[in-house]
């Protein structure tokens, strides 16, 4: 899971930065995959999530492509993080389960589910103070 959090954010990070670059133009998937030097595929893959949480549109057609669907300055990172994140922790737990006879094993998931949840909130607190405008303008 956490690699799949890592690259698939690093990804919509640039499909969103790339788009608020260019706020009045439609992107094409084969733009931005270039872009990200990435296959067309895995771009589309992230515009579907990112269309289907409203943060960007799309037209189809010659002069098709997709743009933000708002401003860049009404976009949180954290709003970003939390399409790509799901409902998963950002950490997974592991696949052994703990032992229920010992103090530690029979109560592992649990504090760990506890420690994760604040790990997810200290990160998305921080991407909450970003915009994608101030995100953008790094470049």
């Amino acid at each position: 899971m956490l690699q799949l959090v890592k690259s698939r954010f690093s990804i919509a990070i640039h499909i969103m930065t790339f788009l608020a670059k260019y706020p009045d133009e439609w992107i094409t998937s084969g733009h931005l995959a270039k872009s990200v030097n990435i296959n067309a595929a895995l771009i589309r893959k992230e515009l579907i999530d990112l269309k289907t949480h409203n943060l960007i549109e799309s037209k189809e057609g010659k002069n098709g492509g997709v743009k933000l669907a708002k401003s860049a300055d009404e976009i949180l990172l954290a709003e970003i993080f939390k399409i790509i994140k799901g409902r998963n922790h950002i950490l997974e737990f592991s696949k052994n389960e703990g032992n229920s006879n010992c103090p530690v094993g029979s109560q592992i998931k649990t504090k760990l589910d506890e420690l994760y949840e604040d790990m997810d909130a200290a990160i998305l607190k921080n991407l909450a103070k970003i915009t994608l405008e101030e995100f953008k303008e790094r470049f």
